[in-house]
């Protein structure tokens, strides 16, 4: 796995990091649905009432599940823990109203497989900041891989998305460092892949496994 070391600037990462700002949305949806399922519930018990006792049940396991929620997102939404997963390319292969899209190559392969196995994957965002809005331009990230893959031809694939650095950092030394650390075999697959960006984002799985046999030799094929 090809890891990339950097600084990650918090200040930096809170303001423009929209994975940030997802989890901590949904940490305080969480919380203030916990608030109100603890209520219910010792409101329903105080009741005292047989069918007030069944309805509390449900309560109280909504209450468990949202703080469960709470615990979750803060433990994953550690800034340093989301930059440390694998050093992927990525580019800008549209701009559309409400950003731009990015077209990346990720290794889909889980812990167990004998080798990897790559597909391209894209991503909305609404900002790159250090990065300009045009075809092409090439965006260094860090695969974000989720559990609970669906299953395909009897395998089981992981679920990989990315996430600019420019969303850690705002350092342009950093950004052209990584871009460096990433061969030139792939950022040329993905500029010369990117028709395919439409054809992956209208996939079931929101992305598109490449031959082996089609990929260039620096990549294992």
């Amino acid at each position: 796995m090809r890891r990339f070391e950097f600084a990650v600037d918090h200040r930096h990462a809170h303001a423009v990091n929209e994975v940030v700002a997802e989890l901590r949305r949904r940490r305080l949806l969480a919380a203030i649905a916990a608030v109100l399922a603890g209520a219910a519930t010792a409101w329903l018990v105080w009741l005292n009432h047989p069918w007030s006792y069944l309805l509390a049940v449900a309560f109280a396991l909504g209450f468990v599940v949202a703080l469960w929620v709470v615990l979750w997102s803060a433990r994953l939404g550690t800034v340093d823990r989301l930059y440390e997963g694998e050093l992927v390319p990525a580019v800008v292969s549209a701009t559309v109203k409400s950003g731009l899209v990015l077209l990346a190559l990720v290794n889909v392969a889980g812990p167990d497989a004998p080798g990897p196995r790559y597909a391209l994957v894209t991503r909305r965002v609404r900002a790159l900041p250090g990065h300009r809005a045009a075809e092409g331009e090439r965006v260094p990230a860090i695969a974000v891989r989720t559990d609970g893959a669906p299953r395909q031809v009897g395998q089981r694939w992981s679920i990989v998305s990315v996430m600019p650095i420019a969303w850690g950092t705002g350092d342009e030394a950093v950004l052209e460092r990584a871009r460096d650390a990433i061969g030139e075999a792939e950022w040329r697959l993905l500029t010369d892949n990117l028709d395919l960006a439409a054809k992956v984002r209208s996939s079931t799985f929101k992305r598109l496994l490449l031959d082996p046999q089609q990929l260039p030799d620096e990549l294992g094929a």
